[in-house]
């Protein structure tokens, strides 16, 4: 009674390092070796910087560095208005980023021009660059951003990342929940209680 060799046996062992697939293997490095570029166009950067601090610590992802240079990163993070003017640089940065490369929309500025309805702002960073993940809210806080980020590494590592590009010739165009954390502000209590 030999093995049948068309199994070779393998789905009874547990799925681990020296039994995972290549490409298993390589969708999982990217998601734990993200790069962001920084590209902070308006408050939605101070909101991207803070998740970057010791309290929400994007270390524990892998991207605790925001890369000035486009050449060393791999994920663009759009936060804020673009204005008509920004709009030819962020494609060249863009452009310049290595393969493969993703986009997060921070805030509805950057996703659909929020209030600001007129000539001078793109309306949709999505007419400029492809965009992945949309993260909503004015300004959508670090939780909102952790979770947009949360939600590409695992549409990276299944593969459905790159099934939506295929189909929408583009961005994978996810939307995420808002999921900031913010509380009502609480009344102010002078002296003693």
């Amino acid at each position: 009674m030999g093995m049948d060799f068309d199994t070779n046996g393998l789905e009874v062992i547990e799925h681990g390092v020296i039994t995972a697939k290549l490409e298993d293997v390589i969708k999982w490095a990217r998601t734990r070796s993200m790069w962001p570029a920084t590209f902070g166009l308006a408050c939605c950067a101070i909101e991207m910087m803070g998740t970057g601090g010791a309290h929400y610590d994007l270390a524990r992802f892998g991207m605790e560095v925001f890369r000035a240079s486009p050449r060393q990163a791999d994920l663009m993070i759009v936060a804020g208005r673009v204005s008509q003017k920004m709009a030819p640089v962020l494609r060249q940065i863009y452009d310049q980023m290595m393969e493969p490369k993703w986009v997060i929309s921070m805030g509805v500025c950057a996703s659909s021009g929020g209030m600001f309805n007129n000539y001078a702002i793109v309306q949709g960073v999505d007419q400029i660059v492809p965009v992945d993940v949309y993260a909503p809210g004015c300004p959508p806080g670090p939780e909102t951003l952790i979770h947009s980020i949360g939600t590409l590494h695992a549409k990276i590592e299944d593969g459905e990342l790159f099934r939506r590009r295929v189909e929408n010739g583009g961005g994978a165009g996810i939307e995420v929940t808002q999921l900031d954390g913010q509380r009502a502000p609480q009344p102010l209590t002078l002296g003693r209680s």
